[in-house]
C-alpha cells in the first residue's frame, strides 16, 4: 500500500481488544521512525517513555479523557520534551555529532555558539513551548509508521500531564510530558468509529492559493 493508503486506513481508535499485543518488532519499528524524525538544530530535545507495564498504565489512567483506551492498548508511547535548553546539553548533542561523524569537537562552535545565545535570551517557558512542538513531527512520524503496519493507533492530548510526569518521574530527568500515542488493534465490535467514512476538510477548501 503506499503513504496516502496508509493514512485512509487509519483512524484514532476509541476501543482496543486487551488480548492483542504489538510485536517487538513493530513496535521497536514504530520508535525507530519517531527517532528518525526531523528536529530543530537537530537537537532531538525531547524522549519517548515506552510504557507496556499493566500496572503503571492503570495509575496513568487518573486524568486520562479516554480511560479504557489507555487502559486496554498495548503499548502507551509519552513523547516528553526537555523543560528548558542549555549550554551543556547543546554541547553534549553536538559532541555526539561530531564523534559520530569522526570530526573534531567544536567542529561546529560558530553554529551552536549562536543557538545557545538565542536560547539563553529566552525563558524556561520559552524554550519548553519550542521542544514541544518538536515533539509533534516525530508523533507524526510514528503515526505513519504504526499505520504502514497496521497498527492501530490513537494520539492523545486528553491526560493529566501532572499526574504522568509524576508516575513516570520524568520531572527529575527534566522532561515534561506533551502528548501520548496508544498503540494496539481495536476492538471490532465496540471500536464505533471503523465503521465510519474518514472525514477531512475538502482539498479545494483545504488549499489556499496565492
Amino acid at each position: 500500500m503506499s503513504l496516502l493508503e496508509d493514512l485512509n486506513w487509519r483512524h484514532a481508535v476509541k476501543a482496543y481488544d486487551p488480548s492483542k499485543k504489538v510485536s517487538q518488532e513493530d513496535l521497536h519499528t514504530i520508535i525507530e521512525a519517531a527517532r528518525l524524525a526531523p528536529t530543530s538544530s537537530g537537537l532531538q530535545p525531547f524522549r519517548l517513555i515506552v510504557v507496556e507495564n499493566q500496572e503503571l498504565k492503570e495509575k496513568m489512567v487518573q486524568g486520562a479523557l479516554n480511560p479504557e483506551v489507555m487502559r486496554d492498548c498495548s503499548h502507551v508511547l509519552v513523547f516528553a520534551a526537555w523543560d528548558s535548553y542549555s549550554d551543556e546539553k547543546i554541547d553534549q548533542v553536538y559532541d555526539h555529532h561530531t564523534d559520530v561523524r569522526d570530526l573534531p569537537r567544536g567542529r561546529f562552535s560558530s553554529y551552536t555558539d549562536k543557538i545557545k545565545e538565542m536560547y539563553g535570551a529566552q525563558t524556561p517557558e520559552q524554550h519548553f513551548e519550542h521542544t514541544a512542538r518538536q515533539t509533534y513531527i516525530a508523533l507524526g512520524f510514528a503515526l505513519a509508521q504504526a499505520a504502514e503496519l497496521k497498527v492501530d493507533s490513537t494520539p492523545a492530548e486528553g491526560f493529566s500531564n501532572e499526574i504522568v510526569d509524576e508516575i513516570l518521574g520524568l520531572r527529575a530527568i527534566g522532561l515534561k510530558s506533551v502528548s501520548l500515542l496508544y498503540l494496539g488493534y481495536r476492538d471490532e465490535q465496540n471500536d464505533w468509529l471503523s465503521t465510519m467514512k474518514k472525514v477531512r476538510v475538502p482539498m479545494e477548501e483545504f488549499i489556499i492559493k496565492k
